[in-house]
């Protein structure tokens, strides 16, 4: 949603696995573990413009100037995560780690900007449009 308003997205996932820094696979987690200053490295030599928007529970650990954290209520997020077909056991990390705010946490140590939109009631387009307007320098009705 966020291309089609002219901006570039990598998903960083995706560019983990085609510069090939997906490392040891975590059986226990279901996730291969990433280098992230690899990742980092990786994304300085991707075309970049100012408008690029990076995608992933790892994006808030690479180099950006401002961070965007998406919440969702836990439950809600259970609810999501099953329907994707995750296991019980994954579900169960993320709804917790949604309920202490890591990624969040995460987020503001790196002395960046951080923002937050709450998904747990809105659409996608909602969710973009919110982006969209911390981009456009609405940001006091996000601040954490």
């Amino acid at each position: 949603m966020l291309a089609s308003h002219g901006l570039k997205v990598i998903e960083l996932g995706d560019l983990a696995k085609d510069k090939k820094l997906l490392e040891k696979f975590d059986r226990k987690r279901g996730t291969y573990e990433v280098d992230v200053k690899r990742l980092d490295k990786a994304l300085a030599d991707v075309d970049s413009v100012p408008t690029t928007v990076l995608v992933g529970h790892l994006s808030h650990l690479v180099s950006s100037d401002m961070v965007v954290v998406l919440r969702c209520r836990p439950s809600v997020l259970a609810t999501r995560l099953k329907a994707r077909g995750y296991p019980d056991r994954k579900v169960a990390e993320n709804a917790e780690a949604e309920a202490l705010d890591v990624i969040l946490v995460e987020s503001v140590e790196t002395g960046r900007e951080v923002y937050e939109v709450d998904t747990t009631n809105i659409s996608p387009e909602e969710a973009a449009g919110a982006v969209l307007s911390i981009m456009a320098g609405e940001k006091e009705k996000y601040a954490i």
